[in-house]
């Protein structure tokens, strides 16, 4: 493996996979990023292929900063990545199926070492390090996207459990038999309704029960997404508003259920539908404290993240490899 130039400062590569697009990019101990870009995860149906295209792509970032002997590492933040095998397993958002050796496959492309954890461990890490967590010991990173991932740092450390896959709140069960999730075919997660793609559920519910005039009943079902709602809802259309109070509603008891368990400091949110401010931020507050025992009561904070959304994961995903000997 390239040691990192003598003279020169090491850099670190962050590569977050998500489950439509993977962002990357080169970052200095500081946290500043250098360079960055981004391409498709989902066009490529085998894994080989998408690797090939993320070494052409990553390649001319990493000649831009100085060459591969520049390079400390790499750290990867993924679906379902864990920590301990280097492995992703069984991600639902991912088009590729099973136990894939993702660290594996890309440190033999690139030759160089590789470390891997899942997207929100990634985020968590990059808040601790460089956003709205530093100086915390005690949080909980809530990434509200497509789907729900969460990190949860105690201690001062990530907590990653026996097997590496410690912290999946999105997938806690909130409502008892409730809404199927499809990856998971599990009924009632917190991801199924506290997620843009909840939203959207939500949405296409509640305009079939209700009679409420909305502008949303003009959009065709299948072009309705949470961008739509958020919309609406500033418009002051009521329907729109009372999607975001029950997404807020479900997320606060969830974020109850998280503060009695660990005790964070703070919660800090993250991710698309945290761009709806107090549509969801309210109801969250509220239905938070109101399901928290008195000794727990007005103790936690409730943060929306300070990174740039593109830049988080990366951020996150680079600051492992500083933990590389």
């Amino acid at each position: 493996m390239p040691k990192a130039k003598s003279g020169l400062e090491p850099l670190a590569i962050g590569i977050d996979i998500g489950g439509t697009g993977t962002k990357f990019g080169i970052v200095d101990r500081l946290g500043n990023l250098l360079f960055s870009s981004e391409m498709s995860t989902r066009k490529h149906k085998e894994l080989e292929g998408f690797i090939d295209e993320l070494h052409t792509n990553v390649m001319p970032l990493i000649e831009q900063a100085g060459g591969i002997g520049r390079m400390k590492g790499i750290g990867l933040g993924a679906p379902n990545g864990n920590y301990y095998t280097g492995t992703v397993e069984y991600a639902p958002n991912l088009p590729w199926k099973g136990i894939l050796p993702l660290a594996k496959l890309v440190e033999d492309r690139f030759k160089l070492p590789v470390v891997l954890t899942n997207d929100a461990n990634a985020a968590a890490l990059g808040e601790m390090m460089y956003g709205a967590a530093q100086g915390m010991k005690d949080f909980i990173m809530i990434t509200l996207g497509t789907g729900v991932g969460s990190g949860i740092v105690a201690n001062g450390k990530l907590i990653y459990g026996h097997d590496g896959f410690a912290g999946e709140l999105g997938h806690t069960i909130i409502i008892p038999d409730g809404r199927m999730h499809e990856g998971t075919g599990k009924k009632g997660s917190l991801e199924s309704y506290a997620s843009a793609t909840g939203v959207r559920l939500t949405a296409i519910e509640l305009l079939a029960k209700s009679k409420t005039p909305s502008i949303l009943r003009k959009v065709p079902t299948a072009e309705l997404d949470s961008k739509k709602v958020y919309d609406a809802a500033m418009e002051g259309d009521e329907l729109a508003k009372e999607i975001f109070e029950y997404t807020g509603k479900i997320l606060g008891m969830a974020l109850a259920n998280a503060v009695m368990f660990s005790s964070p400091e703070a919660i800090i949110l993250f991710g698309g539908l945290t761009k709806a401010g107090d549509l969801i931020l309210k109801p969250t507050r509220e239905y938070m404290e109101a399901n928290l025992i008195q000794v727990f009561q007005n103790k936690v904070k409730i943060l929306v993240s300070h990174l740039k959304e593109s830049d988080a994961a990366i951020l996150g995903a680079s600051a492992l490899v500083w933990e590389l000997k």
